[in-house]
């Protein structure tokens, strides 16, 4: 099995940063992309940024400029810096990570538990 435990999260002013990690740790033989969802109250859950195992990016286009994601394959962790937060951006971050297991396999995609950021005056 794979855990990935999440930090960073919290309560922020509008216009500061944050800086989320996300470590996966278990049964890993390798890792592919790595990513950052969130779900604001009453929201689908939707796609943050993400990146691959070589270290390509993708970002929602509504937070390109504002948000990096990061990762150190050596400690299997993910992060995500978020700068210039908005209240908008109040939701909670979740983790996903694309995993092998075994060196045959299965390879599965893995949640964490979620971490509330909350941006408020």
């Amino acid at each position: 099995q794979v855990q990935l435990v999440e930090s960073g999260g919290g309560l922020v002013q509008p216009g500061g940063s944050l800086r989320l990690s996300c470590a996966a740790s278990g049964s890993i033989f390798s890792i592919g992309s790595m990513g950052w969802y969130r779900q604001a109250p009453g929201k689908q859950r939707e796609l943050v940024a993400v990146i691959t195992s070589s270290g390509s990016t993708n970002y929602a286009d509504s937070l390109k400029g504002r948000f990096t994601i990061s990762r150190d394959n050596a400690k299997n962790t993910v992060y995500l810096q978020m700068n210039t937060l908005k209240p908008e951006d109040t939701a909670v971050y979740y983790c996903n990570v694309h995993a092998l297991v075994s060196k045959l396999g299965p390879d599965n995609y893995y949640w964490g538990q979620g971490t509330q950021v909350t941006v408020s005056s």
